[in-house]
């Protein structure tokens, strides 16, 4: 850990008030006394005034609305400066040794690699050319297909299977950007969670959270060739047909069915038992219990009227060009 007046050094921003140890970062919401937060989005003004964080990267006008006992820390851009913050809270990845856990009844091929304090639940069944980074749990029963990588402190719940090549951990793609254009890495330091009963299909990728974790919940099944952005969650017993995609901090609720090449803008909300027709582009939250398509979305069918109409209007002009 390191003081909070030394981090912000690093990055050109004041600080000013009680110094304190700060162990990483953390969203407004979940943030404790030794976390740093930013704020940057109106849309979590509640977050910032029930923040429990120690302290909170935000710009001087809203200042006004933190709690008395979190300390303000000024500036221009919180979210840049969040991002130049994060690499000081990463850890070194894939740290390997013979120091980890695994189940007696435990089935691993010799080809795995198993990382630092990583431990395999009885009954499960580790295939060729596996990686798993430090501080990885997989629980019991779980199937993982050969060539799987899954990054440092995920956790594979109970009868889970991972098909061939997924990947599970990935830094999402994440920068800020300067007044010049340039790109500024942000160092996500969360983790993947898969509860019990999911699988997720061959060359699936999803990412790790910023902070906190992106979670995938309980007997929820996603096909080949998915994308899932960091920080999302997937609702229980949810479906995500080949080539979808699922940007950034989106929660889909549960029971929600995304068709094949579907696909979301990121911090939205998807209610309960909603369906999303192949290739529909979901661009604000929606609420659940009703069939959507096309782009820009609409009920599905009033999407499949409007290309009926298209099809008779530009039918009937080209007979009549003839």
């Amino acid at each position: 850990m390191r003081l909070a007046s030394e981090l912000l050094k690093e990055i050109g921003v004041t600080f000013s008030g009680k110094d304190f140890e700060v162990s990483s970062f953390e969203t407004l919401k979940n943030a404790k006394k030794n976390n740093l937060a930013f704020f940057n989005n109106e849309k979590l003004i509640n977050d910032l005034k029930n923040t429990n964080a120690g302290g909170v990267l935000l710009k001087e006008k809203f200042v006004k609305l933190l709690p008395k006992d979190v300390i303000p820390m000024i500036s221009d851009d919180p979210y840049l400066d969040m991002a130049k913050l994060s690499k000081f809270f990463q850890k070194t990845p894939f740290k390997n040794s013979s120091c980890h856990t695994i189940h007696k009844d435990a089935v691993v091929d010799r080809s795995v690699i198993v990382g630092d304090k990583t431990s395999i639940e009885s009954g499960s069944h580790i295939m060729a050319g596996v990686v798993l980074g430090s501080n990885v749990k997989i629980g019991k029963n779980v199937r993982i297909f050969p060539n799987v990588v899954i990054y440092d402190d995920c956790i594979i719940g109970d009868n889970c299977i991972i098909q061939a090549g997924a990947i599970i951990g990935s830094d999402g793609f994440g920068y800020a950007h300067t007044k010049l254009g340039e790109h500024v890495k942000i160092y996500h330091n969360g983790n993947v969670v898969l509860e019990e009963d999911v699988e997720i299909g061959a060359n699936s990728t999803i990412d790790r959270a910023v902070f906190g974790s992106t979670i995938i919940k309980k007997n929820t099944k996603i096909d080949n060739l998915v994308q899932i952005g960091h920080n999302c969650e997937l609702g229980e017993s949810c479906i995500v047909v080949a080539q979808a995609g699922i940007s950034g901090s989106t929660t889909l609720g549960k029971n929600v069915i995304m068709g094949g090449q579907s696909a979301t803008s990121g911090h939205l909300k998807i209610g309960d038992f909603t369906t999303i027709a192949a290739r529909g582009g979901v661009s604000k939250s929606i609420e659940g219990g009703k069939t959507y398509g096309g782009f820009p979305l609409m009920l599905q069918k009033d999407w499949l009227k409007i290309q009926i109409k298209m099809i008779k209007y530009f039918g009937k002009r080209g007979r009549n060009l003839k």
